[in-house]
């Protein structure tokens, strides 16, 4: 990998942050594409250049002109999307310049999966588990449904269009919320029970190259997992196999589920690599195999299964899920006791996000995110929505470029 010029679409998530982490001590020389010039990406001895570029949601066709450029200017050799700009990239393709160094699925494979409603009828096609769901136009087809359940928009990031449903006010509010940013139809599904998990792929035109499969060990934002632990899942394995073999899956693809005793529910699919770095530290580098097959070098067979009993977190996404749920100094100044002190889901576990030892410049994202979290806790929130909109893409943005 020593040499290999590798461009991330964006810089803001903590995906990005840890495919640094992982790319980085193998000698990738990573570039970075954000609309924002202090993206969190930016404080690691292993990115070379920010480039600036307008906000792919805003402007999908300008942002795409700035990757055009760039890779040109770079002499890229690899583009890794690190967030929703790979569904971008895929519907963009047929416009894009050949040869655009790039590993996506078509866009009639993202359609069944980045939105939510589609999937559920693939994974009921599929015969896949998953909470049982419906399809919701107004507020008649939520009149004999038992509380709690969830109300989703087709088309969210980071949870934003998810909200959970557990009387008549929050129904109201939720329907007001949801459809003044959706403009089709909304899914209610009852909640599943048990653990959130993750199966991560990575997959060569459908044939499985990599999975790693993990359980969630400290919450983050949005009840995400910021500190995890590496489990042996066979079922899940199986399962996202399955759905990649069927969508002839180019990339990588994330799997979220509940198990509880052997059972698990499926609840949302990501059409690309979310947070590898727990598959990194367990034996499986997804993103040092996805460079590999953008290159279309040898991809390993039987694919590789990551090891049971590993355990990672990022301090700074366990701090905004405690700002964020407790909105309060002392439980901030308690959460950074615990991780000085190692204890708790810091005991035996690897910082993935700032590994200020290894990447000394680090320090500085850790230390910005920690001083405006203790001078306003409840400024966690508004970080986390400052990032969203940095990253995400929306269906319009893909529209626009679709019908180039």
């Amino acid at each position: 990998m020593r040499g290999v010029r590798v461009l991330l679409t964006e810089g803001s998530s903590l995906t990005s942050r840890e495919v640094i982490t992982c790319l980085g001590p193998l000698g990738c020389e990573i570039d970075v594409l954000d609309s924002g010039a202090w993206c969190l990406a930016r404080a690691s001895r292993w990115v070379r250049k920010i480039h600036v570029c307008p906000p792919a949601a805003l402007d999908p066709r300008g942002y795409l002109e700035s990757l055009e450029r760039v890779v040109a200017e770079r002499r890229i050799d690899v583009v890794l999307p690190t967030h929703e700009q790979a569904w971008l990239l895929a519907a963009a393709r047929p416009a894009l310049r050949a040869g655009l160094p790039v590993a996506v699925a078509d866009i009639a494979a993202f359609d069944r999966v980045q939105s939510k409603i589609e999937f559920a009828r693939l994974l009921d096609e599929l015969e896949l588990p998953q909470p049982e769901w419906r399809l919701v136009s107004d507020a008649a087809d939520l009149a004999d449904l038992a509380y709690p359940y969830w109300l989703k928009a087709a088309f969210s990031t980071a949870g934003q269009g998810v909200r959970e449903i557990t009387d008549e006010p929050s129904r109201a509010a939720a329907l007001a919320v949801l459809r003044s940013n959706s403009n089709g139809p909304l899914m209610a599904q009852q909640p599943a029970r048990g653990r959130y998990g993750q199966a991560q792929g990575l997959f060569d035109g459908g044939r499985l190259v990599a999975v790693h499969t993990s359980a969630q060990a400290g919450i983050g934002m949005g009840g995400s997992a910021a500190a995890r632990v590496s489990v042996d899942d066979p079922q899940a394995r199986r399962d996202i196999a399955t759905l990649g073999q069927a969508l002839g899956w180019h990339g990588g693809l994330t799997l979220d589920y509940l198990s509880e005793h052997s059972s698990r529910q499926y609840i949302e699919c990501n059409p690309r690599t979310v947070e590898p770095a727990n598959a990194s530290a367990s034996g499986v580098n997804i993103p040092e195999l996805q460079v590999r097959l953008t290159l279309g070098k040898d991809l390993p067979w039987p694919p590789q299964i990551g090891r049971a009993g590993v355990r990672t977190h990022g301090t700074i996404a366990l701090l905004l899920g405690i700002a964020g749920r407790e909105g309060s100094r002392r439980a901030l100044i308690g959460e950074l006791g615990r991780a000085l002190a190692r204890r708790g889901h810091y005991r035996g576990s690897r910082e993935q996000l700032t590994p200020i030892l290894r990447d000394p410049p680090s320090l500085a994202a850790a230390a910005f995110v920690v001083a405006r979290l203790l001078a306003s806790p409840t400024s966690a929130t508004e970080t986390a929505r400052r990032a969203i909109t940095s990253y995400s893409i929306t269906p319009a943005s893909v529209a626009a470029v679709s019908q180039q």
